[in-house]
């Protein structure tokens, strides 16, 4: 696939964010590319709002598989881009239509180059939130054509175009999302002893929760716990009967995670008593960390050294979630960093990732790809 094919792949994409679960236009898109190539040549199939793709090989011995997450984030685009999102109050924020522009070109490369092994590719609806992974791979869509390895990418851009980076084991943490509701009694501001007032307990309870990993957390092990929302009261001069907090939990080992939580569940029992309210905790989506094949990340690492497909760098874990974790947790695999090198991060509604980037994921995953299958077959 030309490059600008690639541009314009992506340019659709980025015009069309959608929330998770709802990527019914994405799909559509997808399904009419695929439309266009050779039907002798792919099956398709979905799930939900997700696309599965499979490439024929000309003698499969092993299924590959590829998987590309589809939904973006409710953030208010601020790039100033022509082909920028259509959907106010949604974008691209975290790479998705990139990732999914790599997939299609990909498969649209085996599709006229086919290797001697089957691949799957997997368009993952969902990947922000709730979670698409974990019931995806239960479908029996998914069970069907499960491959016996998978790769994934996801872009990074504090990192030069042309590198990849990655590490065996942990890449990225386990993550859940926090939400806890208090309930007091509301009143008249000018009458505090006779209300129970959630502004006040609420405070208390975030500045708690911050010894939560200072304090709690061996300091060998590697945690985060982050309030990013708090909400309570109607009106300067009413006591506030409720309050919610609203954040997220990252950990680089299922033990800390643990212990974090077992934590939390203190503390907020010890507002629940000193403030003589109800609490309630709920921790939403979890994901697994990624993990990532020692082996075979080993393997893909030596690859890209000998190969010169990209210059390698060999990375700390982050505390990134992403819920490609729940299929390393069934198949083996790795998830490696894309250099898109761009000025804002990720999330961030002016994030403008060199598109150059998506030309270098290509042909590195085709010549991966093509050599593991000739490496399989002997």
């Amino acid at each position: 696939m030309e490059f600008e094919d690639l541009v314009m792949l992506r340019r659709d994409l980025h015009r069309i964010p959608e929330p998770g679960f709802r990527e019914f236009e994405t799909q559509r898109y997808i399904l009419n590319y695929l439309s266009r190539l050779p039907a002798e040549r792919i099956e398709v199939q979905t799930w939900k709002t997700g696309v599965l793709v499979r490439v024929k090989g000309t003698a499969p011995v092993q299924v590959m598989g590829y998987r590309a997450d589809m939904d973006g984030l409710p953030v208010e685009e601020e790039t100033g881009y022509p082909f920028r999102s259509v959907h106010p109050g949604y974008m691209h924020a975290c790479g998705h239509d990139l990732h999914m522009a790599v997939a299609l070109g990909i498969l649209t490369h085996f599709v006229r180059h086919p290797v001697r092994d089957d691949l799957v590719v997997v368009f993952q609806p969902a990947e922000e939130g709730p979670g698409g992974a974990k019931p995806m791979l239960e479908s029996e869509e998914f069970r069907r054509w499960k491959p016996d390895w998978i790769v994934a990418l996801h872009i990074a851009p504090e990192y030069p175009v042309g590198t990849v980076a990655t590490k065996e084991g942990t890449l990225f943490a386990d993550t859940s999302e926090l939400f806890i509701d208090l309930t007091g009694r509301g009143g008249h501001a000018a009458f505090p002893h006779r209300a129970n007032d959630m502004v006040v307990a609420a405070a208390h309870l975030v500045v708690q929760l911050q010894t939560v990993v200072s304090r709690s957390l061996d300091p060998l092990e590697a945690g985060v716990l982050t309030i990013g929302r708090l909400e309570a009261g109607t009106k300067q001069n009413i006591i506030a009967e409720r309050a919610r907090l609203e954040g997220t939990i990252r950990a680089l080992s299922p033990d800390a995670m643990r212990e974090m939580k077992a934590r939390i569940e203190s503390l907020v029992r010890g507002v629940e008593e000193g403030f003589n309210c109800r609490a309630e905790i709920d921790y939403g989506s979890n994901y697994r960390q990624v993990y990532n094949d020692p082996e075979l990340t080993r393997e893909f690492m030596r690859w890209v050294e000998q190969s010169g497909a990209a210059r390698l760098v060999r990375c700390e874990a982050a505390m990134t979630g992403e819920d490609f974790g729940y299929f390393l947790e069934r198949i083996p695999g790795f998830m490696f960093w894309l250099g898109v090198q761009a000025p804002y991060g990720l999330h961030h509604a002016k994030l403008e990732p060199d598109e150059r980037a998506m030309d270098v994921a290509v042909r590195l995953m085709t010549r991966y790809f093509a050599w593991k299958s000739c490496a399989a077959g002997g």
